[in-house]
Parts: structure tokens; C-alpha cells; sequence
């Protein structure tokens, strides 16, 4: 539990930080002041607004993971996911050393932090400075919208995914994280990761063509999913099948999906990846902010 506040205020820069600012974790009664914050970019904070969602409540997960809140006179003025990542929401980058501070009080050690660039870039170089190495730094992945109908025809053959197919499911969700971040998902074990892949096709959020050999073709999930916005995320499409021109007509079926959900579809994507980029764009995406991702 994070609960010391003096010692974050401490390390902020100079030793102070401004008038009236504090910094804890949320709690319940947080909730509502939580939810009014990330509501001001219901696209960027999905992820956020996906968790109160499920859970109801801002305060601390039976898993360890938090909210820290950063406070201005009272008033919830910004604030960070600490899990298995770090995801600011509404964060100023100015508060990113009082984040980083509080994070690392909590011994925990993190995956990755994702969100929008400017807060996630400051938070990396306030973690540097307290021994979090990064092996990798993504700074420019462009955040996409579509807000109604995809440009191009779907794909027919994408379906929900179901349990009956979750071992073949499975390894293709492994092997786009690997593809992904370079390292398997099941280093810490496999229970976890396959807890993850199985809740998904429960919700309906996992999307798959499999060919008649039982083989995924392509696959994706609705990473985050609010009555608002959804999140695409987990886009893979089997190596056997690259090249061919595919990839369109299953994110327009993804879309279609989605839709059903949410008026707006939502992902970021690789600044790098210009053939993923082109198809999203060819589906009907559009570029609305810039996102980052850091990789401890």
C-alpha cells in the first residue's frame, strides 16, 4: 500500500513541490473524482475507464495494483495505474518525478508504462534516475480512431472467439506478444497470461478467422471497452498469410465488431510499422494523438 506522502514530495526536482499539491493512492471514495478526470479523454484513458468499469472502484486490486492520484487544494488533478504497468491518466508531465517517486516506494517491478507520449516520456526519465532501466523506448505511436463504418468491406470470415478453441487461440496470442515485445509471455509462468487470453473470449472481445485446419489465420481483442470507446489491441495476422493483402478486410470486421459495443473504435499502432499504419488508415482510421510506450 502506498501511504507515505512526505517522502515522494521530497524527491520532487528540487526537494519541494508546488503549494497545495499532495500525492496517495486512491480509494474508493476516489471513484467518482477518478472517472470525472479520465472522462475528460474518454479515447486516451480507456484503459483506465475500461478498470473502473469491471472493478467499480478506484481503490487498490486484490492483485497489489493501484491508483496513485496527484491532489491540487483537494482536487484530483492527475494520476497514474500502477499494476503491471504504469498508465497516466490526465497526468501533467510536471508531476511525473511525485509519480515516479511514489512508484518506486512500492518495490514493485514494471513491464512497461503505455499512454499518452508527453507523460509517459516523463515518467521514463524520472524512473532512469531511480535505477528502472528501460530496453526499449517507443516514443512516437500514433493514437487512431474510427468513428463510424470501416472504408472497406470485412472480412466474412472473422468470428468470436471461442472456448472450445482456446488451445489453438492461445499460442497465437503468445506469439503476437512475443513478436511484439520480444519475450515470451509465460516467463513468469503461464497461468496469468492464459487467464488474460481466456477472459477475453468469455467477454466476447477476442476476434479469429481459424482455417480449416484449425490453424488462426488472423486475431485480435478488445483490449479495453468502455460504452464509449473500445481499444483494438493484439492485432496479429499468421506469418503464412503476410503480404496477400489481408490485413484490411480483418480490421474492417474488427471494426465491425466493435461497433457493436462502442460508436468509436480506438488503437495505436508502431510510429515504425508503415504497412499496419496504411491499412488502419485504408479501414477508415484517423491520427488524434500520439501515444508512447516503455519497455523496463
Amino acid at each position: 500500500m502506498l501511504s507515505r506522502v512526505a517522502p515522494w514530495l521530497a524527491s520532487h526536482k528540487d526537494g519541494t513541490a508546488p503549494a497545495g499539491t499532495s500525492v496517495r493512492t486512491l480509494g474508493g471514495s476516489d471513484t467518482s473524482a477518478l472517472r470525472r478526470l479520465a472522462l475528460q479523454d474518454p479515447v486516451a484513458n480507456v484503459f483506465i475507464l475500461s478498470h473502473l468499469r469491471a472493478a467499480g472502484t478506484a481503490a487498490p486490486t486484490s492483485g497489489g495494483a493501484a491508483v496513485i492520484g496527484i491532489f491540487n487544494d483537494g482536487i484530483l488533478v492527475g494520476a497514474c495505474w500502477t499494476g503491471a504497468n504504469l498508465v497516466p491518466v490526465q497526468l501533467d508531465p510536471a508531476f511525473a518525478g511525485l509519480v515516479a517517486a511514489a512508484a518506486n516506494v512500492s518495490g514493485r517491478r514494471y513491464a512497461s508504462a503505455f499512454g499518452p507520449a508527453e507523460p509517459v516520456l516523463a515518467l521514463h526519465a524520472e524512473l532512469a534516475g531511480l535505477g528502472h532501466t528501460a530496453h526499449e523506448v517507443r516514443a512516437e505511436q500514433p493514437l487512431m480512431t474510427l468513428s463510424g463504418p470501416p472504408s472497406v468491406e470485412p472480412n466474412r470470415e472473422l468470428a468470436l472467439g471461442r472456448l472450445a478453441d482456446f488451445d489453438r487461440i492461445l499460442p497465437a496470442c503468445a506469439a503476437m506478444f512475443e513478436e511484439e515485445v520480444g519475450y515470451s509471455p509465460f516467463l513468469g509462468g503461464r497461468e496469468f497470461y492464459s487467464r488474460r487470453v481466456e477472459g477475453l473470449i468469455r467477454q466476447g472481445h477476442s476476434l479469429v478467422h481459424l482455417n480449416p485446419a484449425g490453424e488462426v489465420v488472423f486475431k485480435a481483442e478488445l483490449g479495453a471497452v468502455t460504452p464509449d470507446v473500445t481499444q483494438i489491441q493484439g492485432v496479429w495476422l499468421n506469418p503464412l498469410y503476410r503480404g496477400q493483402g489481408l490485413s484490411s478486410g480483418y480490421m474492417a470486421a474488427v471494426v465491425e465488431q466493435a461497433r457493436k459495443i462502442a460508436p468509436v473504435t480506438s488503437l495505436y499502432v508502431n510510429g515504425f510499422n508503415s504497412r499496419a499504419r496504411a491499412a488502419y488508415q485504408r479501414v477508415g482510421f484517423r491520427e488524434v494523438g500520439t501515444f508512447a510506450t516503455v519497455l523496463f
